[in-house]
């Protein structure tokens, strides 16, 4: 999701949950994004994955962004559209995992546990690595890259 604000570019990013990335900040945030089934058209799943992670709505109309493959080798599809969220009503779906490791106790953790705008310029800096393309092909689509 992105915005204009005072004429700049912002973009919403969400920071993953669980222990493993509480203390990460750059280059940890991400797209709002998650895995669709065979079958599953894939703007659908986009819907659907941005508001279990969020409990927003993501509004349209929706602008496709090439699709970039990630350093793990997982390929991303994904979509720009304009719209507007407060990161303080953030309302994520959670997981459950084995924390602390061997301890044989399962823990809940919000998938996502915050979200933020940040300007094309901060949100490069806190974006996953492999996800830049995407600030870039936005920022292109925008008029401002």
């Amino acid at each position: 999701m992105y915005r204009r604000r005072s004429g700049r570019l912002e973009v919403l990013l969400v920071h993953p949950g669980g222990p493993f990335w509480a203390k990460k900040d750059s280059g940890a945030w991400s797209i709002p994004k998650g895995e669709y089934k065979e079958g599953e058209d894939p703007l659908e799943a986009a819907k659907r994955e941005f508001r279990e992670e969020t409990g927003w709505v993501v509004p349209g109309p929706f602008v496709p962004l090439a699709a970039v493959r990630q350093p793990g080798g997982k390929v991303i599809h994904s979509w720009a559209a304009q719209g507007d969220a407060d990161p303080a009503t953030l309302r994520s779906n959670t997981f459950t995992m084995e924390w602390p490791p061997r301890s044989g106790r399962q823990q809940e953790f919000p998938e996502v546990d915050r979200a933020a705008w940040f300007s094309l310029l901060e949100a490069k800096e806190k974006i996953l690595k492999g996800q830049q393309p995407l600030l870039d092909e936005l920022a292109h689509t925008q008029g401002t890259g």
